[in-house]
């Protein structure tokens, strides 16, 4: 068992802990229908123009980013307050050079 579970943590901690984890669960519902948004948006521009949007792409890819960084954080994964607290996140792994449609 872990060090911190076996001496106690002070409530007041977790409550504090807990406050923050409610902030960041509505951030993380805004995030994912602005993540829906973003792509609705994409498959119109490439309906219209037969490209993407390439700033909308990379964009999407840091929000990916900011969700598993949320996540991580609510689910007791990661210590690290995310956005706004910190940086936005640079992306984990870049996009690949084109989409398939297969």
């Amino acid at each position: 068992m872990d060090l911190m579970v076996q001496s106690g943590i002070p409530r007041g901690k977790i409550g504090v802990r807990l406050m923050y984890t409610l902030l960041f669960v509505v951030i993380l519902s805004l995030m994912n229908f602005m993540i829906q948004l973003i792509a609705l948006v994409q498959f119109v521009i490439l309906l219209l123009t037969k490209s993407y949007s390439e700033p909308l792409r990379s964009f999407s890819n840091k929000a990916a980013a900011y969700v598993y960084r949320l996540v991580r954080y609510i689910t007791l994964n990661d210590n690290t307050k995310p956005f706004p607290f910190m940086d936005f996140p640079a992306e984990m792994e870049r996009p690949q050079n084109f989409a398939r449609f297969e």
